[in-house]
């Protein structure tokens, strides 16, 4: 990745920006498993290529600042910590680095730092997959794993808004909790041969025909349907659904309904190889 200083700020921040991933051949992060198998690929096709400015990075450098202030916990008895591990899934290694295991409790830890819309939300689903592929990853070496938990660290809490709304995390860190089960490890090792044998496919493949990230991976917002009058410039109701859309219609009047498309947020502001996808070029770019 080329790293770029825009703004020239302290070197500092660039030396641990250049704290990157070396793609090693059939090996991937349980990180990278989570994303688009378009955009995994097109990371480590076009590695050298990817440029990005510091100043785009300041929360990820802010996690990784986090972490590193996290790694002097010491551990107890029954704990160690920032361990990386890799297993073999058929043909590939998986690797991945959990925070903190507690043998005693069987409790996998991992340090998160979010937008507290994060957790008012409370889709912690990708959350749980990734702590769950950990747990498997530590079950591989004869270590019992129970549950997990996140300490989500919100980067943008505010304290007034804790004070005055009711459903606003009242402080800027929260613990969330996972429990597993026998059946959830089974279902996460089909789930990883699955994601591998996709993988394999889609590396013949070249940049163009890669399978689509899902409307999920793409962060997009969902399609919207708008009961439009003629002659009006505003929506009288917009609605989730066409049928939604089509009822209101029918009960409250309105000429026709047109469709609004969902934003693609992670094609626009958040992938770094966009520059380098059909997708985006041609269906997200002549939008901003």
């Amino acid at each position: 990745m080329i790293i770029t200083n825009k703004l020239n700020l302290p070197e500092s921040f660039v030396n641990m920006a250049r704290q990157d991933y070396i793609f090693a051949d059939n090996e991937y992060r349980v990180t990278s498993l989570l994303k688009g198998i378009r955009e995994t690929i097109l990371e480590r096709r076009h590695k050298d290529e990817i440029e990005q400015d510091v100043s785009d990075m300041i929360w990820l450098l802010f996690g990784t600042a986090v972490h590193s202030i996290l790694e002097h916990h010491k551990e107890g008895d029954y704990e160690f910590k920032e361990e990386r591990i890799k297993v073999c899934i058929g043909d590939y290694i998986l690797s991945g680095q959990f925070d903190l295991y507690n043998a005693e409790t069987k409790t996998i830890t991992d340090y998160k730092t979010c937008s507290v819309w994060k957790v008012i939300l409370g889709d912690y689903s990708d959350w749980r997959k990734q702590t769950l592929i950990y747990a498997y990853m530590i079950s591989r070496f004869g270590f019992d794993v129970e549950n997990a938990e996140i300490v989500a660290l919100m980067k943008d809490h505010s304290k007034r808004d804790a004070k005055i709304k009711d459903n606003y995390p009242p402080l800027p860190v929260q613990k969330i909790t996972f429990h597993f089960t026998a059946e959830d490890f089974i279902e996460i090792e089909e789930w990883l041969n699955q994601r591998f044998a996709e993988i394999a496919e889609a590396e013949k493949l070249p940049d163009d025909e890669l399978p689509l990230c899902t409307p999920e991976e793409r962060f997009n917002s969902g399609d919207k349907y708008a009961v439009m009058k003629k002659g009006r410039k505003t929506a009288m109701r917009v609605l989730d659904s066409m049928e939604e859309a089509e009822k209101w219609q029918a009960d409250n009047g309105g000429d026709f309904i047109e469709t609004r498309k969902g934003e693609d947020k992670k094609c626009k502001d958040y992938c770094s190889v966009c520059q380098f996808c059909n997708y985006y070029k041609e269906e997200v770019q002549n939008e901003r």
